[in-house]
């Protein structure tokens, strides 16, 4: 039976800006219950990531019901866990643990977050050929996710040529072969050319690695945008293609989405994922709607098929 009181925390380097503490308080506040939740910056600490693993011992013995994971340890963490659950297991990235009867299980709600994300903000995208800058947890999440919505194909570009390569064959097993590509980075302005939208999962962009992805000359009015940064919610990359007239999505939702998944793996309990994203746009002090800006001009959207499914409730 469902406690009442909860301590949670999140893993990770330079989160000071994160909103998850303020969205699982709120939540839990609202469900009558009390939930503290804790930053453990392994910056401030002055630790490597590697110590990820001793972090998740010392909170498990002090107490704490779950943690969340964020770069750079979401992969780190996994040989320190006693078990996964699949979806976490296939993507050999972990963004949520939970303690069990003495036990780490490692889960994985990015996947879900991003989905459903991008199935509210940018329904009628075409999903021929996507880029996706990143192969690292988060870029193993979202591109899992974009192929369960029906991206025909995924080409990732990353800066370590290996860790492309083996996300492409992971994802080509899971989804089939020809239905991820891995690419370096010299080759992106012939990919973008192309192509129908960007996902966008590296650190740059957040508040502690500012910055733009790629050259902005690269983009072009008939590429849809998808962020996984919140912290700002306009990124550099977003305004740069806003101002171009892109579709655009921006990290806001699927924080909100994925953090309502790890608020029901921590308690139990059903939270109200719409709430939450309403927190998160509060918080983040969005003039207007987190998930998406109107489409400037672009090419006619193939419609979604059955393919695309929507699919639960990200990045911490």
């Amino acid at each position: 039976m469902p406690k009442d009181s909860y301590l949670v925390g999140l893993i990770g380097s330079g989160i000071g800006p994160s909103l998850s503490p303020a969205l699982h308080e709120r939540e839990a506040a609202r469900q009558g219950l009390r939930l503290l939740y804790r930053l453990i910056d392994i910056e401030t600490l002055g630790a490597p990531p590697e110590s990820v693993g001793d972090l998740v011992r010392a909170a498990r013995d002090l107490g704490f019901d779950g943690l969340n994971i964020t770069h750079p340890c979401k992969q780190l963490v996994i040989g320190h866990l006693d078990g996964l659950a699949p979806q976490a297991e296939a993507l050999g990235a972990v963004n949520t643990v939970v303690f069990e009867d003495g036990r780490a299980v490692g889960h994985n709600t990015d996947v879900t977050g991003f989905a459903a994300s991008f199935a509210r903000g940018l329904p009628d995208a075409p999903l021929e050929r996507v880029v996706q800058l990143g192969a690292g947890g988060a870029g193993a999440a979202v591109a899992h996710a974009t192929l369960t919505l029906g991206a025909e194909r995924v080409t990732l570009v990353d800066p370590l040529p290996e860790r492309a390569a083996a996300l492409a064959d992971s994802l080509n097993r899971a989804f089939g072969e020809g239905r991820a590509a891995a690419a370096s980075p010299d080759r992106q302005a012939e990919l973008l050319a192309h192509a129908d939208g960007i996902v966008h999962a590296t650190p740059t962009g957040m508040a502690a690695h500012p910055g733009l992805p790629l050259p902005a000359e690269l983009l072009h009015p008939g590429l849809w945008v998808a962020e996984v940064v919140y912290r700002p919610l306009e990124t550099g990359l977003l305004r740069a293609a806003r101002a171009l007239g892109c579709a655009t999505l921006d990290g806001g939702g699927m924080a909100a989405f994925q953090a309502a998944d790890a608020f029901r793996l921590f308690t139990g309990r059903e939270p109200d994922a719409t709430r939450m994203l309403a927190d998160l746009t509060e918080l983040a002090g969005a003039p207007g709607p987190v998930l998406s800006s109107a489409p400037g001009p672009r090419r006619p959207a193939r419609t979604l098929g059955a393919r695309h499914h929507r699919t639960g409730d990200s990045a911490t």
